[in-house]
């Protein structure tokens, strides 16, 4: 066996890159993180060939000395922290000082900065691999700092055969950039490949230029969907933007949460969320969100992982409940009144910025009933020569009206009474039986029957079963299932829970439990299954909701099989009823198994539909 020897510092430096340079994603990650925690207010990035060419990345932040340029490219050195009070206080990006250095072992890197304010005289370093020797000469620049890097794995031949095609490893870029973009509103950052401009993305501080920025990194189509959702507790405050549950995805593409301005993935947050989404999510869809957790940075341990994309937190029960309550409440909250409200503000010459999509109108909206009157005093103000004028047309509508005299059914309100009409406005008509055709102020409301009654069912059997509590029942004959020591631990110290959702549960001995007790509603179901997913869950993440989950699916099929059928004829009456229950209901906007209920469509796509205005 070989003797113990030190490793060479190329070596030790290459090994480190190994971990925290994974590809030129990762190399721009750990430079805007420093440009970041620098200060700076305005980040430029340029790459060619994908980021394995160049890299080059320009800030206006503090700088650097003359004399802390060699350091900054050595390992374990850094301004951000100094004694292990601060490491257990974390409130920068970077902090274990080892990026510059692992960047700098597998590429052909030159910093330069200046740190003087007015002043355009730098300084450059150029490191090249090999042994790491650091040149510094003077070089203009103004107040910032420029990192280049070069051929990236230039010396690691075995590294770069890793890489993926040109536009696959910008893609992972691009996704860095914007994920930092969303990070920090107040900055402004550009991105350019291979000369071209992909973003450039200006500073935000108000709310509308805010929502612009998430519109334009996460599409206007996912701000159109959102809504707003904002919790404060003394210890948390969580707030940001998710997709309702009709914007969900095939994949987990669309998903941002921040840490205290810190881009992480975690299994408990990640569970958190998916728990929140359970009653309205279709099934294997994934929801779309973007948001932000302050936390005291002493409450959370961001030295957990290599790239920093994990976190611990000390009282990860706490920060999941908080989670899943705020976003559960901000979803069962969503009425059709809040899905139809515009994602408008106001601007200053008078006219509205479309927040979602960045588009600027000046035209007012129209009235109740009311046609838009033109120049010409016709629809539009349009007057085709040749053709009747609307005023005959209007006349010979209104003798077919005539012959054909509408049955006994509530009016429609009178013009210029917009605010009076119900969100889902005024039933007309039901087509084949399924759905039900309404008429609001925005246009035409579709809504599919069923659906909609089976969601108004389940929520009201939901309230009666919280308002009454679970009913249980003994067993003749206790069930003892075998476990581990560390499940019965976890089963005796969440005694409680189990006695509130309805399970009487005893430990029968070291290795064993007795389940004595169970939910009427759960006779017919593989209790003992169940009870090892909820002490799994228990253990994973401090808390469970497997039990109410299969309790809230034996309710689903009981308001599906109670709700009004397919082509069951509805009067007018009946499905106007149907209409306001839907508005004061939680979720309405989908049914129990997360599909949509209803859907609008406005003045402004039935135009285009047939072409009207061109």
């Amino acid at each position: 066996m070989s003797r113990i020897h030190r490793l060479s510092t190329r070596l030790a430096n290459q090994i480190a890159a190994g971990e925290v340079v994974e590809r030129p994603a990762s190399v721009v990650k750990e430079v805007l993180e420093n440009s970041l925690d620098a200060g700076a207010t305005r980040i430029d990035v340029d790459v060619e060939g994908g980021g394995s060419k160049l890299i080059r990345i320009r800030d206006n932040g503090s700088g650097m000395d003359a004399q802390d340029l060699p350091l900054a490219l050595a390992r374990h050195a850094t301004s951000k922290i100094t004694s292990l009070e601060d490491l257990e206080r974390v409130g920068s990006l970077g902090f274990r000082g080892e990026a510059l250095a692992s960047i700098g072992s597998v590429s052909r890197l030159a910093l330069t900065t200046n740190s003087a304010d007015g002043g355009s005289e730098g300084c450059s370093a150029i490191c090249e691999g090999r042994d790491m020797e650091v040149q510094v000469r003077p070089a203009p620049h103004p107040q910032g700092t420029t990192v280049e890097v070069r051929d990236l794995f230039f010396n690691t031949p075995a590294r770069r055969k890793f890489l993926r095609t040109e536009k696959t490893e910008f893609n992972h870029l691009e996704e860095v950039v914007k994920r930092l973009a969303l990070s920090r509103f107040d900055v402004g950052f550009s991105l350019r490949h291979n000369g071209r401009v992909i973003h450039n993305l200006k500073p935000g501080v108000s709310d509308a230029e805010k929502q612009r920025r998430v519109a334009t990194v996460c599409g206007p189509a996912f701000m159109e969907q959102a809504i707003y959702v904002e919790t404060d507790l003394p210890d948390f405050r969580l707030w940001g933007w998710v997709g309702l549950p009709t914007f969900s995805r095939s994949q987990a593409d669309l998903q941002y949460f921040f840490v205290n301005g810190r881009v992480i993935r975690d299994r408990l947050i990640a569970h958190a969320v998916k728990q929140a989404y359970r009653d309205v999510l279709y099934h294997g869809r994934h929801p779309a969100f973007v948001l932000y957790l302050e936390v005291d940075p002493g409450q959370v341990d961001v030295n957990v992982h290599p790239t920093k994309h994990e976190v611990r937190f000390r009282d990860g029960r706490t920060v999941h409940n908080f989670i899943f309550s705020s976003l559960h409440r901000a979803l069962a909250d969503v009425r059709p009144a809040d899905q139809l409200a515009e994602n408008v503000v106001a601007a200053d010459d008078g006219g509205t910025i479309n927040t979602a999509t960045g588009e600027i109108s000046s035209q007012g909206g129209l009235a109740w009933g009311a046609p838009s009157q033109g120049a010409g005093g016709g629809f539009g103000g349009y007057q085709p020569t040749g053709r009747p004028p609307v005023g005959g047309a209007m006349e010979q509508v209104s003798s077919y009206g005539q012959l054909h005299p509408p049955a006994n059914q509530p009016g429609l309100p009178e013009q210029g009474a917009a605010e009076d009409v119900p969100p889902l406005g005024y039933a007309v008509a039901q087509l084949k039986g399924i759905y039900i055709l309404a008429e609001n102020a925005q246009g035409m409301v579709v809504v599919d029957m069923h659906a909609a009654h089976e969601r108004i069912t389940y929520e009201r059997l939901k309230q009666s079963r919280d308002t009454d509590g679970i009913r249980s029942q003994p067993l003749l004959v206790p069930q003892s299932v075998a476990v581990s020591q560390r499940e019965v631990e976890v089963a005796a110290a969440h005694a409680e829970l189990f006695e509130r959702l309805g399970l009487a549960i005893e430990v029968g001995g070291e290795e064993s439990l007795l389940i004595r007790q169970i939910p009427v509603t759960l006779r017919d179901s593989n209790v003992e299954q169940l009870l090892r997913d909820v002490l799994s869950d228990l253990i994973e993440y401090g808390s469970t909701d497997r039990i109410e989950a299969h309790l809230d699916e034996i309710l689903s099929t009981m308001a599906c099989h109670g709700s009004v059928r397919a082509n069951r004829r509805l009067t007018i009456p009946e499905m106007n009823a149907l209409l306001r229950d839907m508005e004061e209901t939680e979720r309405s906007g989908q049914c129990n198994h997360g599909r949509p209920t209803w859907t609008q469509l406005s003045l402004e796509e039935l135009d285009k539909l047939f072409l009207r205005g061109r």
